[in-house]
């Protein structure tokens, strides 16, 4: 066989290490830059809503409870005329 038919047989391409070594290399230190930016934005952004919710007058725990209240009161507003409602027209009409 000769050299030329053995170069033809050869189907994988001819790469050089230096520039994928050095393509990884820049991809690794990338992805730590972008999970290091991550980290950064992410704490800020957590002190900065936990600092909102300290200086909030009620305190959100605290207004879903006033809201439950409101809701449970409306719910029994709305039973107990619907109650009344429905045996006030039966007497009228009869």
């Amino acid at each position: 066989m000769s050299t030329s038919t053995e170069q033809n047989n050869n189907s994988w391409p001819q790469v050089r290490t230096g520039p994928l070594i050095t393509g990884g290399a820049l991809a690794g230190a990338g992805v730590l830059l972008v999970l290091a930016g991550l980290a950064v934005g992410g704490l800020h952004l957590f002190a900065a809503t936990r600092r909102w919710i300290q200086e909030m007058d009620v305190p959100p725990s605290e207004q879903a409870r006033i809201k439950w209240a409101q809701a449970k009161g409306a719910a029994a507003a709305g039973t107990a005329a619907w109650q009344n409602g429905a045996s006030a027209r039966q007497g009228a009409q009869t």
